[in-house]
């Protein structure tokens, strides 16, 4: 006899987690939708989190706890937790986030009825490091637009945090991108991925807690170039464009989309506008800067010019 596979699997790559594990697995194991499976992807921790991971492995066989020999990177380790993947829909989930217990259940209803989107979350509320609320997420970006050009214009030209990422996705449309890039800002292009196959849906409530604590990557690593080797551990050390290789990377999405000409038209000259903004001339040329700076002090001191690395083309896969 066949088991049917579960409906969502959730992925929950983590490193070193064990301050809020425990309360983010409770938070998924409460789901009102209990047709899910969880895989833990574990790169290598050092502290407490592979503990906690068995504990709950061995107590509900929903859970499947996979742990590296050695940390990976974010990249690779959210890439395989999809990869290991069997259901219809997925999510990853970040090791220190929570949701209303019925998040899944409306995310799912809405994906079952409306065969346009290809992902959906919920209006997003921040909490501190001890989980009492912080403020509502603002922004509301225009990706549920039926228009695919128009989309990518929200997601390119209005600065936004990555917390869509953590909504329910189509598992057959994530298969039609190369998921998350071993660069900086992967996620980021993921979505605008994403954006150019179909429609976000927000659920206009607040199911997901966004945690904001001290060590969260992007107060660790606060700038693209710092944060390079927490996606991808081969960039330490090399010399790198990243803000170069987010706008080679745009145009990329741009050219693998299935874009009707017009469409594929309207998101080149969006993304004119994006590098003809301030803000990102700025930082391009504050890559050049400072890879010139860093080119002319290893030439001297090891007497031969050093390696460059990620600076374009696709992530491919």
């Amino acid at each position: 006899m066949t088991t049917r596979p579960p409906r969502v699997t959730i992925g929950l790559p983590v490193y070193n987690g064990e301050r809020y594990l425990k309360e983010t697995i409770d938070s998924i194991l409460a789901q009102t939708f209990g047709d899910f499976e969880v895989i833990i992807a574990d790169n290598a921790s050092t502290d407490g989190t592979e503990e906690i991971c068995r504990t709950y492995a061995g107590a509900d066989r929903r859970i499947r706890y996979y742990r590296w020999p050695q940390n990976l990177g974010a990249t690779w380790n959210h890439n395989r937790a999809f990869e290991l993947s069997v259901g219809e829909y997925f999510k990853w989930a970040a090791h220190d986030d929570t949701y209303t217990p019925d998040f899944l259940a409306r995310c799912v209803e809405v994906l079952d009825h409306d065969a346009s989107a290809v992902l959906c979350c919920s209006r997003t509320m921040f909490i501190d490091e001890h989980g009492t609320t912080a403020g509502p997420y603002p922004l509301r970006l225009k990706t549920d637009s039926p228009v695919p050009h128009e989309r990518f214009r929200e997601l390119i030209l209005i600065h936004h945090w990555c917390s869509t990422i953590f909504g329910v996705i189509r598992s057959n449309t994530l298969k039609m991108t190369p998921l998350m890039g071993y660069f900086s800002s992967a996620d980021r292009v993921l979505l605008v991925r994403l954006g150019l196959l179909g429609r976000f849906h927000e659920i206009p409530e607040y199911l997901f807690f966004y945690r904001e604590h001290g060590g969260q990557s992007t107060r660790v690593f606060p700038t693209r170039y710092l944060r390079a080797p927490w996606f991808a551990p081969s960039l330490d050390g090399r010399i790198i464009f990243p803000d170069w290789r987010i706008f080679a990377e745009y145009r990329a999405a741009i050219g693998d989309a299935p874009l009707r000409p017009s469409d594929r038209a309207h998101c080149y000259l969006h993304l004119a506008c994006w590098l003809g903004t301030n803000r990102n001339w700025a930082r391009m040329g504050l890559d050049l800067v400072r890879v010139g700076r860093e080119i002319l002090g290893r030439w001297s001191r090891d007497g031969r010019p050093p390696a460059l690395g990620g600076t374009a083309g696709s992530s491919g896969r």
